[in-house]
């Protein structure tokens, strides 16, 4: 029995985003989690659209996810080239073979007039499908409309009279009657291939065994089945996941909401927040936390793929975000905020700085706020903050800024502002944490006082002194 083998098969026609991404990941994790092969392949026979700078972004976004590939694209292996577009060979090949059988047909028909017999099969009530015209051109009617030139398309003949059945991964038992597929097109009249032939030549002659794609390819399967029986080569198992939806229980778009990988690295989400709540969109899990990718490969089971909808929720994605920093290594931590924070934070700090604020930072630009509030020359203050100083006391700074000394811990500081003013609660807490950072909320102070020092702090504390005795 061959090992398992999954297959992510993107299009370069644009960056990565929400709902081919989940496709990625899903047959990533399914492959590790059985100890078998994940292949990437690029389906690249639409020569207008595809680019290279997509492969390459392409790759680049699964590395970043973690989603390394075993064979395919850029780390090449037995079955390839793993670019459509230098199989050309390969395609001839297998169209020779069903035109040998007589298995494929030229088509003459024009597009006007295969709009027309739509027309004609919708208003009686009938499935969409070629009428079949030109499947029984006699081979010289066929050979002399070649020699005159008129451009001709190459269509399977469906098997007449039959089921074409098979037992999908996720939605369980299909059945296809051939009669309501009919005769489709293979190659185009310009000479390209059509999905429904490479992509299952493709996943046969790759070795491809477990196939997980969206449910809009369900009804591609029975025609890509009946190709692979007319051909003689192996048919993967097919398993067809809910589509992505936006909260209206529409398409996900990028009006609303969704987002490429790239834009998601460039905001600063971690891989792991990605990872953990595309594994959970349209599939449940036991476990309730972080959880690494070995991990969710080791919960991922195809029978808790769902069938209805998945809605996604930025809010959502945000909680794993919060998640996976709070999780993240100092070291990580800090790397990851610097190029935000480095105009004012010390190098030398940047790892006590990361640790400080994590609890407060869900984006590298959230830390910014907090690097000002910490090492500011000038700390601007918030509407919030300002309110809470001009309802202050005015004696309270000056006693407040008398009171510390260097090497003082925020603890032993409050206290003896409290016991000094006779402040306590909010009343005491709220007006150091104003006058220190700016804010009236944020990281626990006993982390924050430290990375100021003694000398920033008591500038900021006797500065209110002064305003408040103008005031």
């Amino acid at each position: 029995m061959p090992s398992l083998k999954t297959r992510f098969a993107p299009s370069p026609t644009g960056l990565l985003h929400f709902g081919n991404v989940r496709t990625a990941l899903f047959n990533a994790l399914l492959a590790r989690k059985e100890g078998g092969t994940f292949l990437l392949r690029i389906e690249d026979t639409d020569q207008e659209r595809s680019r290279a700078e997509y492969v390459q972004h392409l790759q680049e976004d699964l590395r970043w996810l973690g989603l390394d590939w075993q064979e395919g694209a850029g780390g090449e292996g037995a079955a390839g080239p793993y670019f459509q577009s230098r199989r050309s060979a390969v395609y001839e090949d297998y169209l020779q073979r069903l035109e040998h059988e007589g298995k494929v047909y030229p088509c003459f028909c024009s597009a006007a007039e295969l709009a027309v017999s739509r027309k004609v099969q919708a208003a009686t009530g009938k499935p969409p499908r070629y009428s079949g015209r030109c499947a029984h051109l006699k081979p010289d009617e066929a050979a002399r409309k070649k020699q005159e030139g008129l451009p001709y398309t190459v269509r399977f003949r469906m098997p007449k009279g039959e089921t074409i059945v098979f037992q999908d991964m996720v939605r369980g038992a299909q059945r296809f009657p051939s009669d309501d597929i009919g005769d489709f097109i293979i190659r185009r009249s310009d000479g390209t291939f059509a999905f429904f032939f490479v992509n299952a030549i493709d996943d046969a002659v790759m070795g491809v065994t477990h196939v997980l794609r969206g449910e809009d390819h369900l009804t591609n399967s029975p025609r890509q089945i009946a190709l692979l029986q007319a051909l003689d080569l192996p048919v993967p198992g097919y398993g067809h996941i809910s589509l992505i939806v936006d909260p209206k229980g529409a398409p996900l778009s990028k009006r609303s909401g969704s987002m490429s990988v790239q834009e998601l690295r460039e905001i600063g989400y971690f891989p792991d927040a990605v990872n953990n709540y595309l594994a959970r969109l349209g599939h449940t899990y036991g476990a309730s936390g972080l959880l690494g990718l070995d991990q969710l490969a080791a919960l991922f089971d195809i029978a808790n793929l769902g069938r209805a909808p998945a809605r996604y929720d930025r809010t959502q994605l945000d909680y794993w975000q919060t998640q996976a920093v709070l999780a993240a290594a100092p070291d990580f931590l800090a790397r990851w905020m610097w190029d935000a924070v480095r105009e004012f934070v010390p190098e030398g700090e940047s790892r006590a700085f990361a640790t400080a604020v994590r609890d407060n930072v869900l984006f590298p630009h959230d830390a910014k706020i907090w690097a000002e509030a910490v090492y500011a020359d000038a700390l601007p203050l918030s509407p919030e903050a300002r309110a809470v100083l001009d309802n202050a006391a005015p004696a309270f700074f000056r006693q407040a800024a008398e009171l510390l000394t260097p090497e003082m811990d925020f603890k032993v500081f409050a206290d003896r502002v409290k016991a000094a003013t006779g402040a306590q609660g909010k009343g005491l807490f709220l007006p150091l944490r104003a006058a220190l950072t700016g804010q009236t909320f944020g990281p626990e102070m006993p982390r924050l006082f430290p990375l100021m020092g003694f000398e920033r702090a008591r500038r900021r504390l006797s500065e209110h002194v002064l305003s408040t005795d103008i005031d």
